[in-house]
Protein backbone atom coordinates (compact mmCIF):
# COMPACT_ATOMS: atom_id res chain seq x y z
CA UNK A 1 0.00 0.00 0.00
CA UNK A 2 1.23 3.61 -0.99
CA UNK A 3 1.96 5.91 1.68
CA UNK A 4 0.04 8.86 2.31
CA UNK A 5 1.28 11.89 0.79
CA UNK A 6 3.05 14.38 3.37
CA UNK A 7 0.93 17.30 3.80
CA UNK A 8 2.39 20.74 3.20
CA UNK A 9 4.49 22.67 5.86
CA UNK A 10 2.06 25.27 6.82
CA UNK A 11 4.53 27.49 9.29
CA UNK A 12 8.22 27.71 8.67
CA UNK A 13 11.21 28.84 10.60
CA UNK A 14 14.09 28.38 8.62
CA UNK A 15 16.89 28.95 10.67
CA UNK A 16 18.72 31.76 8.47
CA UNK A 17 22.38 29.50 7.96
CA UNK A 18 22.41 27.71 10.81
CA UNK A 19 23.13 23.77 9.86
CA UNK A 20 20.67 21.58 11.36
CA UNK A 21 22.17 18.42 13.10
CA UNK A 22 19.04 17.10 14.72
CA UNK A 23 15.38 17.32 14.13
CA UNK A 24 12.78 16.78 17.21
CA UNK A 25 10.43 15.39 15.96
CA UNK A 26 7.28 16.11 18.48
CA UNK A 27 3.65 14.88 17.58
CA UNK A 28 0.91 16.83 19.48
CA UNK A 29 -2.38 16.04 19.92
CA UNK A 30 -4.43 17.83 22.39
CA UNK A 31 -1.43 18.80 24.80
CA UNK A 32 -2.80 22.42 25.60
CA UNK A 33 -1.98 22.69 29.34
CA UNK A 34 1.68 21.76 28.96
CA UNK A 35 3.38 21.74 25.42
CA UNK A 36 4.41 24.92 25.86
CA UNK A 37 6.84 23.77 28.29
CA UNK A 38 8.11 20.55 26.45
CA UNK A 39 9.21 23.22 23.95
CA UNK A 40 11.14 25.08 26.00
CA UNK A 41 13.02 22.36 27.99
CA UNK A 42 13.38 20.95 24.65
CA UNK A 43 15.01 24.01 23.23
CA UNK A 44 16.72 24.61 26.43
CA UNK A 45 18.73 21.72 26.42
CA UNK A 46 19.66 21.46 22.85
CA UNK A 47 20.85 25.19 23.18
CA UNK A 48 22.71 24.51 26.55
CA UNK A 49 24.52 21.55 24.20
CA UNK A 50 25.62 23.77 21.71
CA UNK A 51 23.59 21.68 19.09
CA UNK A 52 22.21 22.95 15.65
CA UNK A 53 18.63 21.73 15.60
CA UNK A 54 14.85 22.43 14.89
CA UNK A 55 11.80 21.14 16.67
CA UNK A 56 9.42 19.83 14.29
CA UNK A 57 6.27 19.84 15.90
CA UNK A 58 3.47 18.12 14.14
CA UNK A 59 -0.34 19.14 15.20
CA UNK A 60 -2.20 15.82 14.88
CA UNK A 61 -5.61 17.68 14.72
CA UNK A 62 -5.45 18.88 17.80
CA UNK A 63 -9.28 20.29 19.19
CA UNK A 64 -8.31 21.64 22.65
CA UNK A 65 -6.65 25.11 22.08
CA UNK A 66 -3.06 23.38 21.53
CA UNK A 67 -3.52 24.83 17.65
CA UNK A 68 -2.93 28.62 18.95
CA UNK A 69 -0.38 27.76 21.63
CA UNK A 70 2.15 26.34 18.76
CA UNK A 71 1.18 29.22 16.55
CA UNK A 72 2.32 31.56 19.56
CA UNK A 73 5.16 29.50 19.98
CA UNK A 74 6.39 29.34 15.72
CA UNK A 75 6.56 33.19 16.25
CA UNK A 76 8.74 32.81 19.75
CA UNK A 77 10.92 30.11 18.48
CA UNK A 78 12.96 27.98 16.10
CA UNK A 79 10.26 25.28 15.17
CA UNK A 80 8.89 24.44 12.29
CA UNK A 81 5.09 23.72 12.34
CA UNK A 82 3.58 20.71 10.64
CA UNK A 83 -0.42 21.10 10.94
CA UNK A 84 -2.63 17.96 10.30
CA UNK A 85 -6.25 18.45 9.45
CA UNK A 86 -7.62 15.55 11.38
CA UNK A 87 -5.87 12.90 14.01
CA UNK A 88 -4.07 10.20 12.26
CA UNK A 89 -2.01 8.69 14.89
CA UNK A 90 1.42 9.61 16.50
CA UNK A 91 2.54 7.00 13.90
CA UNK A 92 1.66 9.22 11.31
CA UNK A 93 2.80 12.29 12.65
CA UNK A 94 6.06 10.81 12.86
CA UNK A 95 6.76 9.22 9.47
CA UNK A 96 5.86 12.57 8.35
CA UNK A 97 8.00 14.68 10.54
CA UNK A 98 10.85 12.20 9.70
CA UNK A 99 10.46 12.81 6.33
CA UNK A 100 10.52 16.49 6.46
CA UNK A 101 13.11 17.01 8.54
CA UNK A 102 16.59 18.60 8.09
CA UNK A 103 18.90 16.91 10.69
CA UNK A 104 20.84 13.55 9.87
CA UNK A 105 19.47 13.03 13.80
CA UNK A 106 16.30 12.31 14.36
CA UNK A 107 14.80 12.35 17.47
CA UNK A 108 11.49 10.94 19.05
CA UNK A 109 9.96 12.09 21.74
CA UNK A 110 6.41 13.06 23.40
CA UNK A 111 4.94 15.82 24.75
CA UNK A 112 3.23 14.74 27.35
CA UNK A 113 5.86 15.44 30.45
CA UNK A 114 6.68 11.41 30.79
CA UNK A 115 10.14 11.34 28.94
CA UNK A 116 13.51 13.85 29.72
CA UNK A 117 13.33 16.02 26.97
CA UNK A 118 15.98 18.36 28.54
CA UNK A 119 18.46 15.05 28.01
CA UNK A 120 17.91 14.90 24.30
CA UNK A 121 20.97 16.10 23.89
CA UNK A 122 22.82 13.24 25.57
CA UNK A 123 20.82 10.90 24.11
CA UNK A 124 22.53 11.69 20.85
CA UNK A 125 25.85 12.10 21.74
CA UNK A 126 25.10 8.27 22.49
CA UNK A 127 25.02 7.89 18.58
CA UNK A 128 28.96 9.08 18.18
CA UNK A 129 29.35 5.20 19.81
CA UNK A 130 28.94 3.70 16.20
CA UNK A 131 25.03 2.80 17.01
CA UNK A 132 22.56 3.49 14.64
CA UNK A 133 20.02 3.81 17.18
CA UNK A 134 19.46 4.66 20.98
CA UNK A 135 16.41 3.63 22.73
CA UNK A 136 15.79 5.33 26.43
CA UNK A 137 15.02 2.28 28.16
CA UNK A 138 12.46 3.13 30.85
CA UNK A 139 13.42 2.24 34.83
CA UNK A 140 9.38 2.18 35.56
CA UNK A 141 5.87 1.99 34.33
CA UNK A 142 3.83 5.04 34.99
CA UNK A 143 0.49 4.44 32.67
CA UNK A 144 -2.81 3.85 33.30
CA UNK A 145 -4.21 -0.04 33.43
CA UNK A 146 -0.84 -0.80 34.83
CA UNK A 147 -2.39 -4.44 35.45
CA UNK A 148 -2.75 -5.50 31.88
CA UNK A 149 -0.17 -3.32 30.75
CA UNK A 150 3.31 -4.37 32.80
CA UNK A 151 2.28 -8.16 31.92
CA UNK A 152 1.78 -7.55 27.94
CA UNK A 153 4.39 -5.26 27.67
CA UNK A 154 6.62 -8.28 29.16
CA UNK A 155 5.18 -10.96 27.09
CA UNK A 156 5.07 -8.95 23.80
CA UNK A 157 8.82 -8.01 24.52
CA UNK A 158 10.09 -11.53 24.84
CA UNK A 159 7.82 -12.29 21.74
CA UNK A 160 9.59 -10.16 19.96
CA UNK A 161 13.26 -11.07 21.39
CA UNK A 162 13.14 -14.30 20.63
CA UNK A 163 11.69 -12.94 16.78
CA UNK A 164 14.47 -10.75 16.16
CA UNK A 165 17.06 -12.83 18.55
CA UNK A 166 18.00 -9.41 20.48
CA UNK A 167 17.52 -8.94 23.94
CA UNK A 168 14.98 -5.98 23.94
CA UNK A 169 14.83 -4.01 27.40
CA UNK A 170 11.86 -1.78 26.10
CA UNK A 171 10.59 -2.30 22.88
CA UNK A 172 7.90 0.37 22.65
CA UNK A 173 9.95 3.54 24.03
CA UNK A 174 8.56 6.73 22.78
CA UNK A 175 12.02 8.48 23.06
CA UNK A 176 14.53 7.96 21.28
CA UNK A 177 17.54 9.01 18.34
CA UNK A 178 18.62 7.15 15.27
CA UNK A 179 19.72 7.65 11.54
CA UNK A 180 17.31 9.35 9.18
CA UNK A 181 19.51 8.04 6.13
CA UNK A 182 19.46 4.29 8.24
CA UNK A 183 15.59 4.86 8.85
CA UNK A 184 14.26 5.99 5.70
CA UNK A 185 13.56 2.41 3.70
CA UNK A 186 11.45 1.47 6.88
CA UNK A 187 9.31 4.94 7.23
CA UNK A 188 6.61 3.88 4.35
CA UNK A 189 6.15 0.36 7.35
CA UNK A 190 5.03 2.73 10.13
CA UNK A 191 1.64 2.07 11.36
CA UNK A 192 -0.39 5.19 12.53
CA UNK A 193 -0.56 4.54 15.87
CA UNK A 194 1.64 4.04 19.03
CA UNK A 195 3.09 0.67 17.36
CA UNK A 196 5.13 2.62 14.98
CA UNK A 197 7.82 2.50 17.93
CA UNK A 198 7.50 -1.01 18.11
CA UNK A 199 7.89 -0.84 14.42
CA UNK A 200 10.77 1.01 13.97
CA UNK A 201 12.91 -0.79 16.55
CA UNK A 202 12.60 -4.26 14.87
CA UNK A 203 13.30 -2.70 11.48
CA UNK A 204 16.45 -2.14 12.65
CA UNK A 205 17.39 -5.09 14.56
CA UNK A 206 15.68 -7.42 11.47
CA UNK A 207 18.48 -5.93 9.55
CA UNK A 208 21.51 -5.89 11.85
CA UNK A 209 21.70 -2.02 12.23
CA UNK A 210 22.71 -1.07 15.74
CA UNK A 211 20.61 -0.86 18.46
CA UNK A 212 21.45 0.68 22.23
CA UNK A 213 19.52 1.40 25.04
CA UNK A 214 20.29 3.85 27.93
CA UNK A 215 17.91 3.82 31.00
CA UNK A 216 16.11 6.78 31.28
CA UNK A 217 13.40 8.13 34.20
CA UNK A 218 9.61 8.07 33.40
CA UNK A 219 7.34 10.52 34.87
CA UNK A 220 3.90 10.41 34.78
CA UNK A 221 1.93 11.79 32.26
CA UNK A 222 0.39 15.21 31.88
CA UNK A 223 -3.09 15.60 30.53
CA UNK A 224 -5.21 12.34 28.99
CA UNK A 225 -3.33 9.54 27.92
CA UNK A 226 -4.50 8.60 24.32
CA UNK A 227 -3.56 4.52 25.06
CA UNK A 228 -6.36 2.20 25.10
CA UNK A 229 -4.80 -0.65 26.84
CA UNK A 230 -6.99 -3.49 24.88
CA UNK A 231 -6.93 -2.08 21.26
CA UNK A 232 -3.47 -0.87 21.57
CA UNK A 233 -1.52 -4.32 23.47
CA UNK A 234 -3.65 -6.17 19.90
CA UNK A 235 -2.30 -3.65 17.84
CA UNK A 236 1.43 -4.11 18.79
CA UNK A 237 0.95 -7.98 19.06
CA UNK A 238 -0.14 -7.97 15.42
CA UNK A 239 2.87 -5.50 14.36
CA UNK A 240 5.59 -7.28 16.09
CA UNK A 241 4.28 -10.76 13.89
CA UNK A 242 3.59 -8.61 10.91
CA UNK A 243 7.31 -7.14 11.32
CA UNK A 244 8.58 -10.36 11.64
CA UNK A 245 6.91 -11.90 8.51
CA UNK A 246 8.69 -8.99 6.85
CA UNK A 247 12.15 -9.92 7.82
CA UNK A 248 12.59 -13.06 9.00
CA UNK A 249 9.56 -15.22 8.95
CA UNK A 250 11.58 -18.30 9.41
CA UNK A 251 11.48 -17.62 12.99
CA UNK A 252 8.01 -18.51 13.10
CA UNK A 253 7.27 -20.98 10.20
CA UNK A 254 10.23 -23.71 11.32
CA UNK A 255 9.47 -24.13 14.70
CA UNK A 256 6.06 -24.41 13.89
CA UNK A 257 6.14 -26.66 11.27
CA UNK A 258 9.39 -28.39 13.57
CA UNK A 259 6.65 -28.89 16.23
CA UNK A 260 3.94 -30.45 14.00
CA UNK A 261 6.84 -33.08 12.12
CA UNK A 262 7.49 -34.48 15.63
CA UNK A 263 4.40 -35.15 16.18
CA UNK A 264 3.64 -36.69 13.03
CA UNK A 265 6.96 -38.55 13.82
CA UNK A 266 5.56 -39.47 17.02
CA UNK A 267 2.15 -40.53 15.86
CA UNK A 268 3.61 -42.69 12.88
CA UNK A 269 5.45 -44.54 15.49
CA UNK A 270 2.68 -44.88 17.19
CA UNK A 271 0.06 -46.52 14.13
CA UNK A 272 2.98 -48.85 13.61
CA UNK A 273 3.37 -50.42 17.08
CA UNK A 274 -0.63 -50.43 17.82
CA UNK A 275 -1.86 -51.14 14.45
CA UNK A 276 0.37 -53.39 13.14
CA UNK A 277 1.82 -51.37 10.57
CA UNK A 278 -0.99 -49.62 9.26
CA UNK A 279 -0.39 -45.69 9.00
CA UNK A 280 -3.58 -43.86 9.81
CA UNK A 281 -4.71 -41.52 7.42
CA UNK A 282 -4.43 -38.45 9.66
CA UNK A 283 -1.05 -39.32 10.68
CA UNK A 284 -0.11 -38.89 6.48
CA UNK A 285 -2.21 -35.75 6.65
CA UNK A 286 0.18 -34.15 9.42
CA UNK A 287 3.43 -35.31 7.81
CA UNK A 288 2.07 -33.13 4.70
CA UNK A 289 0.78 -30.44 6.51
CA UNK A 290 4.27 -30.36 8.45
CA UNK A 291 6.11 -29.80 5.30
CA UNK A 292 3.76 -27.58 3.89
CA UNK A 293 4.44 -25.02 6.46
CA UNK A 294 8.29 -25.71 6.64
CA UNK A 295 7.69 -25.42 2.59
CA UNK A 296 5.56 -22.04 3.21
CA UNK A 297 8.43 -20.74 5.03
CA UNK A 298 11.21 -21.27 3.02
CA UNK A 299 9.21 -19.42 0.30
CA UNK A 300 8.36 -16.69 2.41
CA UNK A 301 12.38 -15.98 3.51
CA UNK A 302 13.11 -16.57 -0.44
CA UNK A 303 10.90 -13.48 -1.10
CA UNK A 304 12.28 -11.63 2.25
CA UNK A 305 15.10 -11.80 0.48
CA UNK A 306 14.46 -10.61 -2.73
CA UNK A 307 12.24 -7.60 -2.06
CA UNK A 308 12.05 -6.60 1.74
CA UNK A 309 13.03 -3.15 2.22
CA UNK A 310 16.67 -2.35 3.17
CA UNK A 311 19.08 0.53 4.50
CA UNK A 312 21.51 1.27 1.42
CA UNK A 313 24.14 2.22 3.65
CA UNK A 314 27.22 -0.34 4.48
CA UNK A 315 28.19 -1.46 8.00
CA UNK A 316 31.21 0.68 7.46
CA UNK A 317 29.57 3.58 6.75
CA UNK A 318 26.88 3.50 9.62
CA UNK A 319 30.79 3.93 11.72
Amino acid sequence: MAADPAPPLTSVDDHGDVAVEVTVVLPVFNEVTHVREEVERIAAGLTEAGKGFEILVVDDGSTDGSTAVLDDLAAEHAIRLVRLPRNRGSGFARRIGTEQARGEIVVWTDADMTYPNHEIAALVDQLDGGWDQVVGARTSEQGTHRWARVPAKFLIRKLASYLVKERIPDLNSGFRAFKRSVALPYLHLLPTGFSCVTTITLAFLANAHLVHYVPIDYAERAGESKFHWRRDTARYVQQVVRMVMTFNPLRVFLPLGGVLFAGSIGKLVFDIVDKGGRIATNTVILIIVSMQIVALGLLADLVVRVVAPRSSQTAAERR
